[in-house]
C-alpha cells in the first residue's frame, strides 16, 4: 500500500487518535504499565487536544493515508520559547507497519514545513530505543536530558534531540 502525506483534517480525528492509542500502547505498556499509559493517552490526546492542534497557528499536523486509512501521523510547532527552533511533537506509525518508509516520509515533510526554523528539537523517552534509533539516523544528536519531573509533568525521563535544519 502507498501513503501519500497531507495535512491532517477533523474527519481524520477519530482514526488518528485510534493510532495513537495503539502506537502508544505498543511503545510504553512493557516500561510504564497499561495503567499509566492509559493516563497518558487520556491527557496527551483527548479528542479536544486533537482538534485544538489542527488550528495552531505556526504548527502543522501531517497525516500518512493511504485512501483508507492512516498508517501514520506527525505533529511539530514553532517553540514559543526558543528563537528559529521548531519542536517536533510527534511522529508515530501504526505498529504494524513501521520500517516502511512512512516515519521517514513524515518527517522528510515536516521538515520542509518551517522555512524560518534552524534547528528542530526533540524528546524521546530514555526507555524507547527505537526512536532513538530513528532519530540518530535522521541526522539528529543528543542535546541533553529533562527529567520531567515538576509540577503537572510526567515524571519520565526524556532525552533530547537537535537537528540542524537546512534554511529554505
Amino acid at each position: 500500500m502507498v501513503y501519500f502525506v497531507r495535512t491532517a483534517s477533523e474527519r481524520d480525528l477519530e482514526k488518528v487518535r485510534a493510532l495513537l492509542i495503539e502506537s502508544f500502547h505498543a511503545a510504553y505498556d512493557a516500561s510504564h504499565g497499561i495503567a499509566k499509559v492509559n493516563e497518558l493517552i487520556a491527557h496527551l490526546f483527548s479528542p479536544a487536544a486533537l482538534k485544538a492542534w489542527l488550528t495552531k497557528k505556526n504548527a502543522e499536523f501531517l497525516v500518512a493515508d493511504d485512501g483508507r486509512d492512516i498508517g501514520g501521523m506527525g505533529y511539530a510547532a514553532m517553540s514559543s520559547e526558543m528563537t528559529k527552533t521548531v519542536m517536533l511533537h510527534l511522529l508515530y506509525v501504526k505498529p504494524d507497519l513501521q520500517r516502511q518508509g512512512i516515519g521517514r516520509d513524515l518527517f522528510a515533510e515536516l521538515e520542509t514545513c518551517f522555512p524560518d526554523a534552524e534547528i528542530m528539537r526533540l524528546e524521546v523517552e530514555v526507555q524507547n530505543h527505537e526512536a532513538i534509533h530513528f532519530y540518530t539516523r535522521l541526522g539528529f544528536v543528543e542535546a541533553g536530558r529533562n527529567e520531567n519531573s515538576g509540577p503537572g509533568q510526567p515524571g519520565i525521563p526524556t532525552l533530547v534531540f537537535e537537528k540542524m535544519l537546512e534554511l529554505h
